[in-house]
């Protein structure tokens, strides 16, 4: 019985972090036409949404990897 409650706390904390990471994300990109600071809500939101979510996770790395390349003065290769 202990294992069933706690396999459903762990379903309702992902489901949370999806949740609000989601919507994050979507204000993030709604700001990019709208006024605000897309830049940095859409990160956070794919922040979140990494703590649970690999694809998320990885399009993060990706991100910050072709801003990196790009505050180094390196130009950023579109084919990787």
């Amino acid at each position: 019985m202990t294992a069933l409650i706690l396999k459903g706390i762990q379903q309702a904390k992902k489901l949370v972090i999806a949740v609000i990471g989601f919507t994050i994300l979507i204000v993030g990109i709604a700001m990019i036409v709208l006024p605000g600071p897309a830049i940095i809500v859409i990160p956070v939101g794919l922040g979140i949404l990494g703590t649970e979510l690999m694809w998320a996770k990885r399009l993060l790395n990706k991100a910050k990897n072709k801003f990196q390349k790009t505050t180094k003065g390196g130009a950023v290769n579109e084919a990787e």
